[in-house]
C-alpha cells in the first residue's frame, strides 16, 4: 500500500512510519520540514510539505493522521487553546480536501485522538460507550474526531484510536525520568487519579490493526487492559529505576505552576480497551506496567 502519514517524524509517528516500511509499503510523511526526515526517519521515506497530487500522486491506499500541536508544551491561554485545536482540525480538514481530489479514495483513515476525549471520570470504569465530562480535553478531541469523520461521506473507512500516555523512549516518560533518576520523583497532587497507559510497541500495533482489518471503524480505546492510579505509576517507575518515589506535587503547586493544563496531571481516566479486548480479541505484548517500564528505561 501506499499509506500517507501526517505528524510522522513525531515520538509515535516515527514508529509508525518504520512498522509500514518493515511491513513492505510504501510512505510518504508529511512534514513541515522535510530536510529533516532523512535524519529521523532515514532515506526510504518521500516527505512532502503540502497536501498537493503534483507532489503526493494519485494513488493514496490509507492515511494516517498523527499530526497536531503538543498539548503540554505551554500553559493553555485561550490563544493556547486555539492552536491546539486547529492543528489537529485544520490538518484533518485539509487531508479530506486532498482525498476529494483523487480520482480513487483511500480505504482508510486511521486518525488519532486521545483518552481526554473523556474528560475528568474520576473513578468510574472508562470504555467507548462512557459519556464524556466536558472540559477542554473532550472539546479538543471531540473536533479533531468529528473532522475525522467527515471523510466517511467520500466513502473512506475512519478508525480513532483514543491513545492513552505512551510509554516508550520518549513522551511523557523523558520529562519524567530525570526527577525519578535523582530520587526526586513522586505523586502528583492526590495520586488517585488513574493514568490509562500503553506501550510504544502495542501502539504501533494497533494502528497498523486498524488499517488493515476492513470491519474496524471508529473509536477504539487505545490503552492497556490494566490503568493505574498515579500513586501506583509513581511507585513502579521509582521501583524500575531503583530510586524512592517519595516526594510527591501538591494540587496546588501543580495549579500555581501549569493553570488549567495542570488537570492533565491531577485527573484522569480509568480507561480500558474495551473494543479492542471484546471485537478484536487483540493480545496486549505489555499489559504490566512493571515490564512495560523495564523495556524502555
Amino acid at each position: 500500500m501506499h499509506v500517507l502519514v501526517t505528524g510522522g517524524t513525531g515520538f509515535i509517528g516515527r514508529m509508525v512510519c518504520r512498522a509500514l516500511l518493515s511491513d513492505g509499503h510504501e510512505v510518504t510523511v508529511l512534514s513541515r520540514k522535510t530536510d529533516t526526515i532523512a535524519s529521523v526517519l532515514g532515506d526510504k521515506f518521500r516527505g512532502v510539505e503540502t497536501l498537493d497530487v503534483n507532489q503526493i500522486g494519485t494513488s493514496v491506499d490509507a492515511a494516517v493522521n498523527l499530526a497536531g500541536e503538543p498539548i503540554a508544551n505551554a500553559r493553555w491561554t485561550p490563544q493556547r487553546k486555539d492552536l491546539l485545536i486547529e492543528s489537529r482540525r485544520g490538518i484533518t480538514r485539509q487531508l479530506n480536501d486532498f482525498f476529494a481530489q483523487l480520482p480513487q479514495t483511500p480505504s482508510v483513515l486511521v486518525s488519532a485522538s486521545a483518552v481526554g476525549y473523556y474528560g475528568d471520570q474520576q473513578d468510574v470504569l472508562v470504555d467507548e460507550n462512557t459519556p464524556p465530562h466536558e472540559e477542554f480535553t473532550h472539546e479538543l478531541c471531540a473536533s479533531w474526531e468529528s473532522e475525522a469523520l467527515k471523510a466517511e461521506s467520500l466513502g473512506i473507512r475512519v478508525a480513532t484510536p483514543r491513545i492513552g500516555l505512551v510509554v516508550g523512549r520518549g513522551g511523557f516518560l523523558s520529562k519524567m525520568l530525570p526527577a525519578f533518576k535523582m530520587g526526586l520523583g513522586g505523586k502528583m497532587g492526590s495520586g488517585r487519579q488513574w493514568m490509562p497507559w500503553i506501550h510504544i510497541q502495542d501502539l504501533v500495533s494497533i494502528i497498523l490493526y486498524l488499517l488493515n482489518h476492513a470491519h474496524c471503524s471508529g473509536p477504539y480505546n487505545a490503552v492497556s487492559p490494566t490503568p493505574v492510579s498515579n500513586l501506583e505509576f509513581a511507585k513502579t517507575l521509582g521501583s524500575v529505576l531503583h530510586r524512592p518515589a517519595l516526594i510527591p506535587m501538591p494540587t496546588f503547586a501543580i495549579n500555581m505552576m501549569f493553570g488549567e493544563m495542570g488537570r492533565l496531571l491531577t485527573t484522569g481516566q480509568k480507561a480500558i480497551p474495551k473494543r479492542l479486548l471484546e471485537e478484536e480479541h487483540y493480545t496486549f505484548k505489555f499489559d504490566s506496567l512493571e515490564e512495560a517500564l523495564k523495556d524502555v528505561v
